[in-house]
């Protein structure tokens, strides 16, 4: 799930990165290497600073990985760079007083599958502390999360569709309009078990 999906990222979900048409995907993985290489750290000393690990650096500087956006906040915290220098752009110079983003411009995660896409509605800088998302599963999908940190919950909301929810050793099946929240700090996953795409509202809540 929570693509903190929320993702930690201690751990969160396998997905892959989906962009609108005409634009490319964050290159995390150039930019986390170049940044990694003038610090002079290795990938065991990255691994202690940001709390990812060294297995999971390996596979996102050599592009076989996509970091979720918790994942990338940790490694942006680490190296001492804005988030967006970590994706490939520059910060911005102010804080606007209304951002605006076009249907197209909202970033995606998508599972290795395609049965599971998260649409990013929340802003990067809150990425690790607060994140939303448009959940969407097609007929047998299941987007299946690690345990994120200590204290992490998520709150999902059905909008369409039925969802079945699994945290720890507790499953609950939603209908829409019902909401379930729950530890995240455990294994946990979301389930399509219909014939029918379902869909949602997925919040995740980091502690602190």
């Amino acid at each position: 799930m929570a693509a903190r999906p929320v993702a930690s990222l201690s751990a969160a979900p396998k997905v892959a990165t989906q962009t609108a048409p005409g634009t490319e995907p964050p290159r995390v993985g150039v930019a986390l290497a170049t940044l990694r290489q003038s610090r002079a750290l290795s990938l065991d000393e990255l691994s202690r600073l940001a709390g990812v690990s060294k297995s999971m650096l390996s596979q996102i500087e050599r592009a076989q990985a996509n970091p979720t956006v918790a994942v990338v906040w940790r490694l942006a915290n680490a190296l001492g760079v804005p988030l967006a220098e970590l994706l490939g752009g520059s910060a911005p110079a102010a804080a606007p007083a209304m951002d605006f983003v076009p249907a197209h411009g909202v970033p995606s995660l998508r599972s290795p599958d395609g049965l599971c896409e998260l649409r990013i509605l929340g802003p990067i800088a809150l990425a690790g502390q607060f994140e939303w998302y448009a959940l969407t599963v097609q007929p047998g999908g299941a987007l299946e999360s690690s345990a994120h940190e200590d204290g992490t919950r998520e709150h999902l909301t059905v909008q369409a569709g039925v969802l079945e929810v699994s945290a720890g050793d507790e499953t609950q099946a939603l209908k829409v309009g019902e909401t379930a929240r729950y530890a995240a700090d455990r294994p946990h996953a979301i389930r399509n078990p219909t014939q029918a795409i379902a869909s949602g509202w997925l919040v995740v809540v980091h502690p602190g």
